[in-house]
């Protein structure tokens, strides 16, 4: 007989690729701002299609890798040597794409204030997924507090 209180494997599974689905989204919406913002400081108004295509796909790829391989460090409970690598890794496959794919025209400034902003980016969200792990503890110890409270009467 199965227990329905158990967390299955494909509930575990898919708590890993909603987790993936909603990192890609996040990192692309903040790589793209920092692309429509180089392309504005440049003159220009439009975005390429192609380059927000190669950026989404990017986005998953590090997705998978950063939950699969790098020990899904931007939700770390602190941020050790292992998560700095991770980030590290990360950010250096992002400049390399960024360069090779032509995102900032190949400029060097422009790929060195984008792997600074990408770190940027991996720590505020590792304080935002640590803010929200606090927030959640608060909400259960009080959800358990009630609980406790309506049993002992």
């Amino acid at each position: 007989m199965k227990d329905k209180n158990r967390v299955t494997l494909w509930e575990l599974y898919l708590t890993k690729e909603i987790g993936i689905e909603f990192k890609s989204c996040l990192y692309f919406f903040s790589i793209l701002f920092f692309y429509c913002v180089y392309r504005m400081i440049g003159g220009s108004f439009v975005a390429d299609i192609l380059h927000m295509t190669e950026m989404i796909l990017t986005c998953y790829v590090i997705g998978y890798l950063q939950v699969y391989v790098f020990w899904n460090f931007d939700e770390a409970e602190a941020l050790g040597l292992k998560e700095c690598a991770g980030m590290l890794i990360c950010t250096l496959i992002y400049i390399v794409t960024s360069y090779l794919f032509f995102w900032f025209e190949k400029n060097i400034l422009a790929t060195v204030l984008f792997a600074a902003y990408i770190l940027l980016v991996y720590v505020c969200v590792f304080l935002i997924y640590k803010s929200k792990r606090r927030i959640d503890d608060k909400r259960l110890n009080e959800d358990l507090r009630l609980f406790q409270s309506e049993h002992k009467k």
